[in-house]
């Protein structure tokens, strides 16, 4: 439903007709400004710059399709709606092409048609002026990243440094968890990335993100990870002023979703995100198209943690969800990246995930003995990046 106050314009020499919309496009809450001839309609759209213009193509001395240009040319946001008599498909394409959003042939004898096409093209004029202040703000970020990526080109090294400066701190404690995380790029620059940080005085957040592709491309994706968690949670702590905030890993995983395909950088992310709860000792998780899934050691056994969601970046209608599960007293979990099924033993998929829980029992749930039990060569370039982020309650 339009909301009243909405200016619109309406152009046309035949007083009954105009009077007529005007009064029934009042009625429908719009402020409606009248003109009776071209050089009226274009000295009240220039002072008053109205939202949307409906104007009669066939006023005096043929000035409908001129004043039609003249206010596509000096606002192409503003929708203008023609109206016309004549029925010409030549009058219907020419005066598509100069700009209009829509074309009525009269007798306008039901206005609710017209009211339709009024909303129709204000909710279009909306949709385009906010796409394009996203896009504008997306150029923005993207011209500052691009800029950094130049800078990872040019020098490999600094680009490494940059990267390894942007990841948390390893080991890392906070209250009773301790967080570790190892990364091992198959090139100079990894698309594997994991970040946790503290939410709020209650809640720890984490993830892991696999990046499409390989090297420096992927590598900036990554950079722009790391911009969309730390902006969305200063958003979130803004927005609640201070203390506990709802930092959801779905609304992450959808946020990133929108921004990524926004962005076109043709790149996709598979994650799994969660944040952990210290007083309700809970764990709540979202999955974003991420195999193998994660993984929860407690009393001596390892298993898969359940869920599912489809790949970050790709699918505009992509929905999120979040699980619950109730922590242990004493527990680890891990995330993995897909390389690590490189190191595994297996002729199939289904093989390897099957020895991955193994591998995690048997280390104890520590990961430098589930590093070990990959049994990577220091001396040979594994196919994919390599992560993994190991994090559990520490012990009485």
């Amino acid at each position: 439903m339009q909301l009243p106050g909405t200016t619109l314009l309406v152009i046309d020499d035949d007083d009954h007709v105009r009077q007529r919309i005007s009064a029934h496009l009042e009625h429908g809450g719009y402020d409606v400004l009248q003109a009776s001839d071209a050089s009226e309609g274009l000295a009240v759209f220039t002072a008053q710059r109205p939202g949307l213009v409906l104007c009669d193509l066939h006023l005096g001395h043929g000035r409908g399709f001129e004043l039609v240009r003249e206010i596509t040319d000096s606002a192409p946001d503003i929708p203008v709606i023609v109206v016309s008599d004549s029925g010409l498909m030549s009058d219907v394409v020419e005066a598509l092409r100069l700009g209009a959003s829509d074309y009525l042939i009269k007798p306008l004898d039901d206005l609710v048609l017209l009211e339709h096409a009024v909303r129709r093209s204000l909710d279009r004029s909306r949709l385009r002026i906010e796409n394009q202040r996203i896009r504008e703000r997306l150029e923005r970020a993207n011209r500052d990243l691009e800029n950094h990526l130049k800078e990872l080109r040019d020098d490999q090294a600094a680009g490494h440094q940059v990267q390894l400066n942007m990841l948390p701190a390893s080991p890392w404690v906070s209250g009773e968890y301790t967080f570790e995380h190892r990364l091992i790029p198959s090139l100079y620059l990894s698309g594997d990335f994991v970040d946790y940080f503290r939410v709020s005085d209650s809640q720890l957040a984490f993830y892991l993100a696999d990046v499409s592709g390989h090297g420096s491309s992927s590598a900036f994706v990554t950079v722009l990870l790391k911009f969309m968690t730390t902006r969305l949670m200063y958003e979130q702590r803004k927005a609640e002023n201070a203390g506990r905030i709802e930092f959801k890993p779905s609304d992450v995983l959808s946020h990133i979703n929108r921004s990524l395909i926004a962005c076109k950088l043709g790149k996709h992310v598979t994650m799994l995100g969660g944040v952990i709860d210290e007083h309700k000792q809970t764990l709540t998780y979202s999955i974003g198209g991420h195999l193998p899934l994660p993984m929860i050691y407690a009393d001596g056994e390892a298993r898969y943690l359940l869920g599912k969601g489809r790949p970050v970046g790709l699918f505009e209608d992509a929905e999120y969800h979040n699980e619950v599960i109730d922590l242990p007293a004493q527990f680890s979990l891990a995330l993995c990246s897909d390389g690590v099924l490189d190191c595994l033993e297996g002729t199939t998929l289904k093989e390897k995930e099957a020895r991955l829980p193994q591998l995690f029992a048997e280390s104890g749930g520590a990961l430098r003995g589930l590093l070990a039990g990959f049994g990577l060569d220091p001396n040979k370039t594994m196919p994919d990046d390599i992560s993994v982020l190991v994090l559990g309650r520490n012990a009485e």
